[in-house]
């Protein structure tokens, strides 16, 4: 039992920092930035379900808020990118709900964020469109390497 808490620790630890690595790729924006850390939580959600999809997204937009010098957004990032990371991981008929969820969950939570920080609302409503393409764009690369991996994983 030990054993297998070890390697799933040690799994999403690896997980949360290639995602953080991913999000390193990032285009700065007047709202924020746009990165590739949707790609690794998606894939650890679409690979491991719920649970580890809501660690790794929430530690991951944690730390790279604190990494990148957004520290107002990692509480917010660590919501944001948790629920996103959870409903990902819906599995079976549940899938295309929990998708559209996360994708909600993520893109509204920073609608949220910007108005607490006190960014006006403009400047929530102007992040809604990267957020959106950063969502989408990560899903689609996720689960393209998701797929890559089961192929791969099944040959083995």
């Amino acid at each position: 039992m030990r054993t297998n808490k070890t390697k799933e620790l040690t799994l999403l630890a690896i997980l949360t920092a290639l995602s953080v690595v991913l999000a390193y790729i990032h285009v700065p924006t007047p709202t924020g930035f746009l990165t590739l850390l949707d790609v690794g939580i998606y894939f650890t959600a679409f690979y491991l379900g719920s649970k580890a999809g809501a660690i790794v997204g929430g530690l991951s937009g944690f730390l790279i808020d604190l990494l990148l010098g957004y520290p107002q957004y990692m509480i917010h990032s660590l919501i944001a990118h948790g629920a996103q990371g959870y409903f990902a991981g819906w599995k079976d008929k549940k899938r295309i709900i929990g998708l559209a969820l996360a994708s909600l969950a993520m893109v509204g939570w920073y609608v949220v964020a910007a108005l607490v920080l006190g960014y006006g609302v403009g400047a929530a409503l102007a992040g809604i469109f990267g957020n959106v393409l950063q969502n989408f764009f990560g899903m689609g690369l996720a689960y393209l390497l998701f797929v890559a991996f089961k192929r791969f994983d099944r040959k083995r």
